[in-house]
């Protein structure tokens, strides 16, 4: 395999990873709240729509690692050399590891949001901004791989 052919490859996986690593963690992330919320909505199904947030909020991940692998798409035509290539499998890691782990652990959090707003419905907006803390680590993941991403010379 040439050069270009191996630094093209490279930019393949590291697509690849952004998307699988996130959205394997949003994924798992969701099945926490959405099995706490079944739960609560068997007992009180005009609860959905406050609980519906703290369930699709790990999913976000899953869209950051998309949104890199896009732009890593993007770029596999102007790699010239391995070394591009490696970088951008390089920048794929951090929205794909993050997103890995926030997405899990933001599902745990807002599993417990879940368990708030059964016992106190009017706190819900409570669980929802401490799963939102746990976002921020997502969004600066994505943040440093378009960073890096966009640094690489072509």
């Amino acid at each position: 395999m040439s050069d270009v052919g191996l630094g093209i490859a490279m930019a393949i996986v590291g697509a690849g990873l952004a998307a699988l690593l996130a959205g394997i963690g949003s994924a798992i992330g969701i099945s926490f709240p959405a099995k706490a919320s079944a739960g609560v909505i068997s007992e009180d199904p005009s609860k959905f729509g406050s609980l519906f947030l703290l369930v699709v909020l790990p999913g976000t991940q899953g869209f950051y690692g998309f949104v890199a692998a896009f732009l890593i798409i993007g770029k596999i035509a102007q790699i010239s050399t391995m070394m591009q290539g490696l970088q951008l499998l390089g920048a794929a890691l951090p929205v794909g590891l993050v997103g890995l782990f926030s997405a899990i652990y933001q599902g745990k959090v807002a599993a417990a949001g879940v368990n708030l707003a059964a016992k106190r419905p009017k706190e819900v907006i409570k669980g929802v901004i401490f799963a939102a803390m746990v976002e921020t680590y997502a969004v600066l993941g994505l943040l440093i791989s378009f960073f890096l991403i966009n640094a690489i010379k072509f």
